[in-house]
């Protein structure tokens, strides 16, 4: 992704307060001293991700985006992944986390690595860096952590870190493993300052315990102050958690999560919550975001807030090329464009939520009407026809002996079917 393009309001004089108005900072280390920090001069800043899953999500997106605008205030970023505290993972609210063979975790560094990359810029003076906990945790012996790191922490404080004091109290307790994460990620923060001068840490505030693991750390081994920066964990205004569609986490990977699900999920943000999502998930300017909150309390129903979130966040994540791909499927599915120009992956991903039948070679118009339940009778069907509101893949159907096969199919397999302007189905050819 090239940076060089990307629009830049923050300077070294104003990127905290530019952080504060967009809603980034929910809690801090001396929040006088880390604005001071990151308005003198450039300085060197992480934030880790755990390669627990294939990949990452929204919530991660968070943390990708700080990342990024530090970076562009001149700051220099490292990412790391981590291949040792991912052999692990952070403890749960809920329960004990199923620890992933060693080699899964490994392949799962590489996929995350891959996206963080995407949001950095690796040339100039501040340069990114990625880097792997592993690379200083995996030589070290049991006897090495326990006499070197472990010493340094207490274990009274430890047990009054807010997830480690709910697992205590809850049935299933919590592990010396899952107990001992804050102390690797302790490390993490003493390892990279004594390699890359790194002074800031961010994260998402439910890992501040984590957080000020390593900046206590590197106060009692290194005698010097360091800063960490918690982002809130946001929700939608209804007090659902925000990210989630039907149980599932909306993924960055595109096969986990298709460009057309992806542009969907932020189309479909409620008015109460595209302001603030506009603040934090694109690089909109104050003033373009204020039109933009005028536009949705004056003209709600053109949901112009809600179309500029969805292109700026699915083009960062997918590209502008498939945002476009996406954005002119979305307007063909209901008549307003070519099908026949729409990918065979967005196609599928546009009519996953329709109603699906399966249909044989030759299907007549009549019976897919009916068979997708457009129509509730041949005779409504035919009637539906002749008043022209019959369409497969966009074209209008007038004749009732039309039949359909896979020359006529979208990609030789599904045939959109539509009554009037907004009843749809899908049609796959078996």
């Amino acid at each position: 992704m090239d940076l060089s393009a990307q629009r830049n309001d923050q300077t070294f004089a104003n990127v905290f307060q530019e952080l504060k108005w967009r809603g980034f900072v929910q809690v801090s280390t001396d929040e006088a001293e880390l604005e001071r920090v990151l308005s003198e001069e450039s300085v060197t800043y992480y934030c880790g991700f755990d390669p627990t899953a294939a990949s990452l999500h929204l919530g991660h997106l968070v943390q990708l985006l700080l990342m990024r605008r530090l970076q562009l205030a001149g700051h220099k970023p490292l990412g790391l992944v981590g291949g040792a505290t991912g052999m692990i993972g952070d403890p749960r609210q809920s329960s004990e986390r199923v620890l992933n063979p060693a080699e899964l975790v490994q392949e799962w560094v590489q996929s995350l690595r891959g996206q963080i990359e995407r949001f950095l810029s690796f040339e100039g003076e501040n340069a990114a860096r990625m880097v792997n906990n592993l690379d200083w945790t995996g030589s070290m012996s049991a006897l090495e952590f326990l006499r070197d790191i472990g010493k340094n922490f207490r274990v009274g404080t430890m047990m009054k870190k807010d997830i480690v004091a709910k697992r205590l109290n809850s049935d299933e307790g919590i592990s010396y493993t899952e107990f001992s994460y804050q102390i690797l990620q302790g490390m993490d923060y003493l390892e990279l300052y004594r390699r890359y001068g790194c002074t800031v840490q961010t994260g998402g505030s439910d890992q501040w315990g984590n957080l000020t693991s390593g900046t206590e750390l590197v106060r009692k081994v290194e005698g010097k102050h360091v800063s960490a920066l918690g982002t809130p964990l946001i929700t939608n205004s209804d007090g659902t958690k925000f990210g989630k569609s039907e149980g599932n986490a909306i993924w960055l990977d595109p096969e986990l999560c298709s460009p057309y699900a992806f542009y969907q999920f932020w189309v479909n943000t409620a008015d109460a919550d595209v302001v603030e999502r506009l603040k934090i998930f694109t690089f909109r300017s104050r003033e373009e975001i204020e039109t933009l909150a005028q536009a949705v309390a004056e003209r709600p129903f053109a949901r112009e807030a809600q179309k500029a979130l969805a292109f700026e966040v699915t083009a960062l994540v997918h590209g502008v090329e498939a945002t476009e791909q996406v954005i002119a499927a979305s307007q063909a599915l209901f008549g307003g464009g070519d099908l026949a120009g729409i990918d065979a992956q967005t196609v599928q991903s546009m009519t996953a939520e329709l109603p699906a039948v399966a249909v044989s070679q030759g299907v007549g118009i009549v019976e897919l009407l009916t068979k997708t339940g457009l129509s509730a009778s041949n005779s409504e069907a035919r009637r539906t026809i002749a008043e022209g509101g019959a369409y497969v893949n966009n074209v209008k159907i007038t004749d009732p002996e039309a039949t359909f096969g896979t020359a006529d199919a979208l990609h030789g397999s599904t045939l959109l079917v539509r009554r009037g302007k907004k009843n749809l189905a899908a049609a796959r050819l078996g």
